[in-house]
């Protein structure tokens, strides 16, 4: 099975800054290797670099998110991010052995 190219991020606590209409789901696309132009690390992604992860977000997040409403990410759905765009970061090798090793943490809890 093909991974989808975009995933649905719904949030547990909207973004809401100013006047704008809150924001409840984002709209994650794929990265592809333009959108790591400008010193944004596959590395520092990989070990949920906070600042990387605010210079990619307006690049592949719909709606588009300014500074303040990426400030504003309450941590729970920062880490629901930070899992899409990993995820989108593995090859298929990878994205299968860590869903073997999650079904086998979730059968031994």
């Amino acid at each position: 099975m093909t991974m989808p190219t975009v995933r649905t991020v719904e949030l547990e606590t909207p973004i809401q800054v100013g006047d704008k209409p809150a924001v409840t789901s984002l709209q994650i696309r794929k990265p592809v290797t333009g959108d790591l132009r400008g010193g944004i690390s596959l590395a520092k992604l990989q070990m949920f670099d906070v600042d990387d992860l605010s210079r990619l977000l307006p690049r592949i997040a719909t709606p588009l998110l300014d500074p303040d409403e990426i400030a504003s990410i309450e941590l729970p759905d920062l880490d629901t991010i930070f899992d899409v765009v990993t995820d989108f970061l593995l090859t298929k090798a990878r994205r299968d052995a860590v869903a073997a090793m999650r079904k086998q943490l979730s059968q031994s809890m």
